[in-house]
């Protein structure tokens, strides 16, 4: 077990730029969930490699008020973080949709978020943002849109 957590670590590239590329059916995947789950709040993994986004999955809003939290199924989090150790996509990081407000970071986003270090990509009214969960809290990521 504790080779599998050293070569996690040794894979995994921590997003330390202010700038990060995805792919853009990954941009197109993030839009679209959103509008499926309007009015209620979209929610998913954002994986890729090398820091890059390659793809957005969206998985089950389970919180208890989807129309105004989100709460990734934890399933689909240890489904993907298994991939990942069995040499999968990477978790860059997570998704969801604010259905009415900006496409920032809430005051319950900032409560909730853990200081990963992971990508947070939030879209509201079709705006889309991406912000890097440090410890010190959320900081805005200028993003590229790449075709591979």
């Amino acid at each position: 077990m504790g080779s599998d957590i050293q070569r996690d670590k040794a894979r995994t590239r921590q997003i330390t730029s202010s700038s990060i590329i995805i792919r853009k059916k990954a941009l197109i995947a993030i839009s679209q969930a959103a509008e499926r789950a309007f009015p209620e709040e979209a929610c998913g993994l954002l994986l890729g490699e090398n820091g890059s986004i390659t793809s957005a999955i969206a998985v089950a809003n389970v919180a208890a008020e989807p129309t105004r939290h989100f709460e990734i199924e934890p399933q689909a989090l240890i489904n993907a973080y298994r991939a990942q150790r069995q040499g999968g996509p990477q978790v860059i990081g997570y998704f969801h949709s604010h259905p009415v407000g900006r496409a920032a970071p809430s005051a319950t986003d900032q409560a909730m978020a853990s200081g990963d270090g992971k990508v947070w990509a939030i879209i509201a009214k079709g705006d889309v943002t991406f912000w890097t969960d440090d410890p010190e809290g959320f900081a805005e990521l200028s993003y590229r849109v790449g075709d591979s």
